[in-house]
């Protein structure tokens, strides 16, 4: 059988399920296509042509080195196709992106024949994504008076690529679609469970908030053919908890435009909003997109003649709607006055903060990446023709405020800035390229980053960057078949790509299914980075890190760089001291609480977190980083105290050397490249030469908050209050609840130790629990299942070496075997102990899954609708939040327990302790960057 025979059986079953043809990758099926359309008698010649026309993938794909070949030997008259000219075959090179099809145009136009050197430079003036090879190969034609590679970089210096694109209407018609009340997860535009088809857009596509809404989409298109849909969070924030580049492309797939005619299920502009704007991080995913995101404001705080905000009954703010937005609503967007009106051209809000002049450049020029790599582009030519480049790109905002200091993430920002003005100092607000230190990539978004990689012609990672990884901790619960189908493809790509991969491509070592925050956790080993990941979760105890969509982690891995405005700050410091029954866990719900109650709203969403936590090793303070994500913050910083750091970096150092130890290293050396950074920065501490990194003074702050650790006396619970009258309240992370609000009466079906929110001290203190209890009791019973998924292998290897690991394995049901994986998620639980394989486990949702309905008590970080347990027909499903003590004892009652019985179970037990720093960090009144 042949490729396109089988290519054709798949088209069959994709036919079946409703689904065109798949995009082709795959060089050697793109060879058979070309041969089938050389033969003018092949009875699959013409669908070959449009296969070949329409549906091979761009970029670097091997099928995109094969096309861009073939489309050669038209232009040059070798092959003759009577449907393709030469002067088609120029326009489908024009729509491949780079990598091949550069190269190819770059010969053609760097060749003899005149007429074709010049068609062919023509759509060279288009292109943006040359890499170094490409540009070398221009200056080397300049440097040998070739006329067209001059003529080229002079386009290229005034940027001709980008001032010679339409500009954005001035006027957008939209309809509005209300996506849901409240909040809406990033879980409800691309399904965690769906995981798997993420790179097969039109598959994942279909599973965009439900069939009903898709079909509701397709009716208002229908029905206002010339408007553009605005998909809605109305009374919440739209695109909370991930970056999820998937939900962006899911919503321009149903909404957007089309990038291509050439390219298919590849849209682009989507348009969002929420009552209360765009979650962060979602918000620079629409920007790769160049879509829109508008914060609306329709639903503001009731107030009395005074000014304060009126409460209902549960004490929340009684809201009132400025104006409507219901679905089928129709509006205009004006991009020069930068306001939202109505039909009728009332002015309804103030959206300039979306048409900032970088963001308006996204827009104009199609996406963020060709403006990134259009700018790299112009700085070359101009170089290379020692010349000024024309002044055309928004200047970067630089915000400078004689004689106020620097935050801590104005430090890393400064210290890490690339192209701003030498000597000025910059602070909250500017917009920065800044030089990326480490970047990771997890294995549900890393085949969509091998995408975006493809697409921008990327073939290694920047040598700027010091360390890049790719996990297999999403999927490593189930080594199912969608798992086989797509890890081992993922793996060896990113291997190839220069990255140190979680699992060996080649087998040759032991697969690692750590979870990737924790590994960068490790692998970070400088205060002063700047992280890149793709997933919220990238919040680093160590230097700032930033969770990104698929396609910014592409950029950061193929040019060592991201672009972004500097956050705002909130500082948050600690007085007082932990009760000893209390875990760490419980300060990090006190905080949200604590700070709720402070200010009244969050503080927290869109700004860096700088917590001043000093005295907690990496491994407990990122406990704190990780929940961030959950608080809304953009980020966080750890201010640590020297000692503290220099022991963080020293067990970076040591967990680093197993991986190598492990055979993990890559063939350029990086692993040992970061044990040499590691070595260098505690060099520079010990000395007194660089102190760990802390704020100056006179930093200013957007807000400040001080947790009261003497006030968290019982332990706490993050609560998704499912049945709240108020639907915007449910599924968010501000309800924290104390035990003592369940009176002992709350049902717990299944409890979950794991995620990125536990660490080595947490699965101790299971193994101590079970011990206690087993001494008091004889015997422990559980009267709910209890699920622990430990996030790295090395400490079940310590737990095992210390003696801690037998007591679990004695009361385990399960315990997960690498040489037998579990090939099939589980469905149904016994109340025992289960031991999972390391990874995300429940809390992702791709793969296990507790029982529909059930209520889960659980360390990990979501409590979103659906998430770790979907709804049944009778029972709202319910994730709570809390610490491993507290979830350890509830699985063991089967409900929560009493503040008396939580006492006795953890007395003497060594929970995670802090002590705020009793001493200011040295160092702290000069500015370093």
């Amino acid at each position: 059988m042949s490729l396109y025979t089988d290519y054709l059986n798949e088209i069959s079953t994709r036919k079946e399920q409703g689904l065109n043809p798949k995009p082709i990758d795959d060089g050697a099926l793109v060879e058979e296509l070309i041969s089938q359309i050389k033969d003018l008698e092949n009875e699959h010649r013409a669908d070959s042509l449009n296969f070949f026309i329409y549906n091979t993938l761009p970029g670097t794909t091997s099928a995109a080195g094969v096309k861009a070949k073939f489309l050669k030997e038209i232009i040059l008259g070798t092959v003759s196709v009577e449907e393709i000219s030469a002067e088609f075959a120029f326009e489908l090179l024009s729509h491949m992106k780079g990598g091949p099809s550069v190269e190819v145009l770059l010969d053609l136009a760097l060749g003899a024949d005149e007429s074709v050197a010049k068609a062919a430079a023509g759509v060279l003036k288009t292109q943006v994504f040359l890499y170094d090879a490409d540009m070398a190969r221009l200056q080397d034609a300049l440097d040998a008076d070739n006329a067209v590679a001059k003529d080229l970089l002079e386009s290229y210096a005034k940027a001709e690529f980008f001032t010679k694109l339409p500009d954005m209407d001035e006027e957008i018609e939209i309809v509005t679609f209300i996506a849901g009340e409240g909040d809406i997860s990033t879980d409800l535009l691309s399904p965690g469970a769906e995981a798997h088809s993420r790179a097969d857009r039109e598959l994942h596509g279909k599973c965009m908030i439900t069939e009903a809404a898709q079909k509701h989409i397709e009716e208002l298109k229908l029905q206002h053919p010339t408007k553009q849909i605005m998909l809605i969070a109305e009374k919440g924030t739209m695109g909370v908890g991930s970056s999820r580049m998937s939900g962006v492309n899911n919503v321009a797939l149903w909404t957007g435009k089309q990038a291509s005619p050439y390219v298919p299920f590849v849209n682009y502009a989507p348009i969002v909003a929420g009552t209360n704007g765009i979650s962060p991080i979602f918000l620079t995913t629409v920007g790769v997109t160049g879509g829109i995101g508008l914060d609306l404001k329709n639903w503001v705080k009731k107030v009395d003649e005074d000014g304060n905000a009126i409460l209902n009954n549960d004490g929340n703010p009684i809201l009132e709607q400025k104006y409507s937005v219901e679905t089928g609503t129709v509006l205009k967007i004006n991009t020069k006055a930068k306001t939202l009106l109505s039909e009728d051209g009332e002015e309804l809000a103030d959206v300039s903060a979306a048409f900032t002049p970088q963001k308006a450049e996204f827009m104009k020029a199609g996406g963020s990446y060709a403006i990134v790599f259009g700018k790299k582009l112009q700085t070359f030519a101009a170089e290379a023709l020692g010349i000024e480049a024309t002044p055309v790109f928004a200047p970067s905002k630089e915000i400078s405020h004689e004689g106020q200091g620097l935050t801590a993430v104005e430090k890393i920002f400064n210290r890490n800035a690339v192209g701003t003005t030498p000597g000025k100092t910059l602070h909250a607000g500017s917009d920065v390229r800044v030089k990326v230190n480490i970047v990771g990539s997890q294995d549900t978004t890393g085949l969509m980053t091998m995408q975006e990689l493809e697409a921008m012609a990327a073939t290694v990672v920047s040598p700027i960057v010091d360390g890049a990884y790719q996990s297999g901790c999403h999927t490593a619960s189930v080594w199912d078949v969608k798992a086989q189908a797509n890890t081992p493809r993922l793996m060896k790509f990113m291997n190839d790509f220069g990255l140190v991969t979680g699992r060996d491509p080649k087998g040759e070592y032991h697969a690692m299914t750590d979870v990737i925050h924790k590994v960068l956790n490790d692998i970070t080993v400088d205060d002063w980075a700047v992280i890149i990941g793709g997933d919220s979760h990238t919040r680093m105890s160590k230097g700032v890190a930033f969770g990104a969509d698929s396609g910014t982690v592409a950029l950061a891995l193929a040019t060592g760089e991201a672009s972004m405005p500097i956050p705002e700050s909130v500082k948050v410091t600690f007085k007082g001291k932990m009760a000893d029954h209390m875990d760490f866990r419980d300060v990090v719900h006190a905080t949200q609480a604590q700070m709720l109650e402070q200010h009244g709203d969050n503080v927290f969403q869109g700004r860096v977190i700088e917590v001043h936590i000093g005295t907690l090793l990496a491994d407990q303070a990122f406990t704190f980083t990780d929940w961030t994500a959950e608080m809304k913050a953009k980020a966080s910083v750890c201010i640590s105290n020297d000692d503290t750091l220099v022991g963080s970096l020293e067990l970076a150092k040591s967990r680093i050397q197993i991986m190598i130890d492990k055979g993990m290293e890559h063939e350029n050396g990086m692993l040992a490249k970061l044990i040499a950074i590691a070595d260098a920065r505690i060099a520079e501490i010990k000395s007194g030469d660089k102190p760990a990194l802390t704020p100056d003074d006179n930093a200013k702050y957007f807000a400040e908050v001080v947790v009261d650790l003497d006030q968290i006396v019982e332990p706490m619970i993050a609560d998704p209050d499912v049945n709240n009258a108020d639907v915007s309240k449910r599924y968010t992370h501000d309800t924290i609840r104390p035990i003592s609000y369940y009176k002992a009466e709350k049902k717990v079906d299944l409890g979950f130790v794991g995620s990125c929110m536990v660490h080595k001290g947490d699965i101790k203190i299971v193994a101590q629990m079970l011990k206690n209890l087993e001494k008091a009791n004889g015997k422990v019973e559980f009267k709910a299942p209890l699920v622990v998924a430990a996030p790295t292998y090395n400490i079940i290897d310590e737990m095992k070496a210390e003696g801690d690991w037998e007591i679990l394995q004695r009361y385990s049901g399960f315990e997960f075997d690498d040489m037998f994986p579990k090939e099939k998620a589980r469905t149904e639980y016994e109340n025992i102990l289960y031991l999972e394989r390391p990874g995300c486990n429940l809390c992702m949702g791709n793969q296990e899954k507790a029982a529909k309905g059930d209520t889960v008590l659980a360390t990990s970080t979501r409590l979103f609708q659906g998430r770790v347990v979907a709804d049944s027909a009778t029972k709202k499903g319910e994730s709570l939040l809390g610490s491993t003590p507290l979830v350890v004892l509830s699985a063991i009652l089967g409900r929560t327990p009493t503040l008396e019985e939580y006492k006795v179970a953890v007395e003497g037990i060594d929970l995670t302790k802090f002590a705020p720093p009793l001493e200011k960090p040295a160092g702290a009144r000069s500015v370093h960057f």
